[in-house]
């Protein structure tokens, strides 16, 4: 892609902090220590620069809607009033779009006084336009994890274009745990804008296709592209309309660099800045787009969903936000080459499913 300016937190360098998010090795220390506790034992690349990757379990619960416990309400009480029919999950199975499940997660908490925690999607699931959020017992909002929880956590799915194919053990959300309180003040605070010039083909983006074949979560390039989705080129108004309902596929105008020593977020959908939703999956890890670990002009990949009205989208608008914080200390590997990350070095790209 042309013209892509750089995005960079500011390194602070220097000892440890107290507060802020916890790096690879911190992270470990947890799942000794008894604070994450793991059903099964720890896959090699399921611990990644500043987040754990949270595993589905044996089961999933087809339920009539989303829902969020009360205050002191245990979410499998709610599952056992609301669930239509539960789906074994050992051999793999079919999730169809437009129904909500609600998946226990085979790592649990126990959280420290000062420690709370934020789930997110993964990247991959994202891009596939799979609504996933965490759920626990007592809280009253999603992905946010108070200081001191004790518990189960669950996985609440949606898909919303395509069927997948999820399995126990199938990864779709990950967790960031957090020391200092949930209000940490960011290092940075970045605004990102869509490009939309396109690369020397003219590739601006991707629209989804609808009634498609099934897409297998845990199945690298098994898909062909051009079943799931239409390739978009630069038009001369450089400028695209988004259709109601339509999921895109888009890339900022900024190069992204996200320092070793700290870790990034989208922030959620702004409706001041119009009626569209950007990016399911918020956390860039420390060395997203960092030169030294192969990640040079690295873009943001923004998943895009208008609601309900058609709205236009210009070259270099304000899309998103991105906010850094500080880490507790930098991560013993990088995001990119020490982890073969898959989207470090990344322009516009689709899902690691797709061929």
């Amino acid at each position: 892609m042309a013209g892509a300016e750089n995005v960079s937190g500011n390194g602070a360098g220097g000892a440890a902090a107290r507060d802020g998010i916890l790096p690879s090795q911190a992270i470990r220390a947890l799942i000794e220590s008894g604070a994450v506790k793991l059903a099964e034992p720890q896959l090699d690349n399921q611990l990644q620069p500043a987040s754990l990757d949270l595993r589905l379990g044996d089961v999933a619960y087809r339920v009539r809607a989303s829902f969020l416990p009360g205050a002191s309400e245990k979410v499998q009480t709610k599952l056992d009033d609301l669930h239509l029919h539960t789906i074994n999950l050992a051999q793999g199975a079919v999730l169809e779009t437009g129904c909500v499940y609600v998946v226990p997660l085979l790592e649990s908490l126990a959280l420290p006084a000062e420690l709370c925690a934020a789930t997110n999607p993964k990247s991959s699931t994202g891009r596939l336009d799979v609504f996933t959020r965490v759920i626990a017992d007592g809280v009253s909002a999603f992905d946010q994890i108070p200081a001191g929880y004790t518990g189960p956590l669950y996985a609440e799915i949606c898909p919303q274009t395509f069927p997948i194919v999820v399995r126990k053990g199938s990864r779709l959300s990950q967790i960031r745990f957090r020391a200092g309180g949930a209000d940490a003040k960011p290092v940075q605070d970045i605004a990102l804008s869509v490009d939309l010039t396109g690369d020397a083909n003219g590739l601006i983006g991707y629209r989804a296709k609808r009634h498609t074949g099934l897409v297998d979560v845990d199945a690298v390039g098994a898909r062909a592209m051009l079943d799931y989705w239409e390739p978009i080129h630069v038009r001369e108004s450089k400028r695209l309309i988004l259709d109601p309902d339509q999921f895109y596929i888009l890339a900022s105008k900024e190069a992204v660099h996200v320092p070793p020593d700290q870790a990034a977020e989208m922030v959620p959908f702004n409706p001041l800045v119009g009626e569209f939703r950007v990016h399911y999956a918020g956390f860039f890890d420390p060395g997203f787009g960092h030169a030294e670990a192969g990640g040079a002009g690295s873009r943001a990949v923004l998943e895009v969903r208008s609601h309900k009205v058609p709205f236009i989208l210009e070259h270099g608008q304000t899309i998103g936000r991105l906010i850094y914080e500080q880490l507790t200390e930098t991560p013993e590997r990088l995001y990119g080459s020490d982890l073969a990350s898959h989207y470090q070095a990344q322009g516009l790209k689709l899902s690691k499913h797709f061929r």
